[in-house]
């Protein structure tokens, strides 16, 4: 039954197998996006404008803490790929019950650190007196959600490993349907604003959580859940960290730049805050499609490098770099073209829109360089590289960001320059990797081929 779900990776065409698994990712993410998008409407709409700026200010942050985290669930995807591709099941099944043990841990942590955190990380930041206490609580509420959401997220990342992602996106689909009614019930019928938008999220993860843990108990194949048998296993964990930290940490870091040109943009006031909120959750939309091929590369490459298919694994890579984009330059410019119409979905306040499309005219055109960026990253990781990608994006995404914020922007304070730092930081960071990759896959290629013979 498991396996009308499942894609075969490592055999037959790929450019079709590599759409058809990409395309339930890309709807997942965004329907997510839509989900999100209903959290921002209702606030900017019902709340105002601080409400929307109050949920804003707390993203980057929120990404910050989590990401390293998060992290952890690509590298449960690479060692499941790996062992799936290899027909090692028993191992593959070890790996399962650790990972999702690690994300229940790893769930408390942060649950732990979002109620202590918060608000002196909120004041750091820099964030406007007049949102800070909405933002406060918006966040201290949301990471009370933290086990279900990386419970959700370590069991989408195993079913990905194995082609699955069709039914990560029926459960999303179903807790997002709730995310939206229950974001109308606490907000126009209870008054609860940013408080009530937090909630909403909680209660809809916790059910895509409970979905997705009772599809890994009723699967029949290799990525069958026993209650009975979740614990440690140190060998299957220090595999996961191996890839899954080095890449939370790569997420941490452009984190921390996205953290210090939030601190920029709240430099401009509640009102600049506001249209850069409504801009970067378009963006959202352009880069969750994007990053659909980011998780194609990573799973295709995991699979045929554990079924010892190198050429495959360079078709994979040429595959998903071409749809990428054609995927980026497709949407970003789109909305770059109707970009009054769509923030003017998030708030009727001109200055609003008129900010956010200050941001949107250097963003949009240019987004595909962040995806294929990250495709690239992706095949990185699916070889089991993750320490060289973590590198090259310390030093030319954050890296660069950090130097050009505390000296070019500091002496030219403008929106148009701030966001600037993004698409050439991007630029760098994708020469760099494709380098990386190339010297990588020679390597393998090699080695592969001695050990053959």
């Amino acid at each position: 039954m498991a396996n009308r779900y499942e894609i075969d990776m490592c055999n037959g065409p790929l450019f079709g197998k590599i759409i058809r698994y990409t395309l339930p990712l890309m709807a997942a993410g965004i329907l997510q996006l839509l989900f999100n998008t209903a959290d921002m409407v209702v606030v900017g709409r019902y709340a105002g404008s601080n409400a929307l700026g109050a949920v804003g200010a707390t993203s980057s942050l929120i990404n910050l803490l989590i990401n390293v985290f998060m992290g952890l669930s690509v590298g449960a995807n690479v060692a499941i790929a790996h062992y799936y591709g290899a027909g090692r099941f028993k191992e593959l099944s070890k790996s399962l019950h650790t990972a999702i043990t690690l994300s229940i841990i790893c769930g408390f942590v942060l649950l732990i650190i979002g109620q202590v955190a918060s608000s002196p990380m909120l004041e750091l930041m820099g964030t406007p007196e007049d949102i800070l206490p909405l933002s406060a609580s918006y966040m201290k509420i949301y990471f009370l959600g933290m086990p279900v959401m990386l419970l959700y997220n370590f069991g989408a990342a195993i079913l990905r490993a194995v082609g699955d992602t069709k039914r990560p996106l029926y459960y999303l689909t179903v807790a997002g349907v709730i995310n939206v009614i229950l974001n109308l019930v606490f907000v126009l019928r209870f008054s609860m604003g940013v408080r009530g938008v937090a909630w909403a999220t909680i209660i809809s993860q916790a059910v895509s959580a409970v979905m997705i843990v009772k599809c890994l108990i009723k699967n029949e194949g290799p990525c069958k859940l026993a209650i009975s048998e979740l614990g440690f296993d140190p060998s299957e964990a220090l595999r996961i960290a191996r890839v899954g930290l080095p890449a939370g940490f790569q997420g941490a870091i452009f984190s921390i730049s996205n953290v210090l040109i939030q601190s920029s943009v709240n430099s401009f006031g509640a009102i600049a805050v506001a249209g850069n909120t409504a801009t970067c959750n378009l963006e959202g939309f352009v880069y969750n499609s994007m990053n659909s091929f980011h998780q194609t590369a990573l799973s295709f490459t995991g699979q045929n490098m554990g079924a010892r298919k190198i050429k495959r694994v360079q078709k994979v890579l040429v595959y998903c770099l071409f749809c990428v984009t054609v995927t980026g330059l497709g949407m970003g410019l789109t909305g770059w073209y109707f970009g009054k119409q769509l923030i003017g979905i998030y708030s009727k306040d001109a200055d609003v829109i008129a900010f956010g499309l200050r941001r949107m005219a250097i963003i949009f055109p240019t987004y595909f360089l962040c995806g294929v960026m990250d495709v690239v990253v992706g095949s990185l990781r699916g070889m089991g590289f993750s320490i060289m990608p973590m590198a090259v994006s310390l030093m030319g995404a954050c890296g660069f960001r950090i130097i050009w914020i505390m000296t070019y922007f500091a002496y030219h304070h403008t929106p148009e320059v701030l966001y600037s730092s993004y698409p050439i930081s991007w630029s760098i960071t994708f020469l760099v990797h494709m380098i990386c990759v190339f010297t990588v896959a020679r390597i393998k290629y090699k080695d592969m081929k001695e050990q053959a013979a």
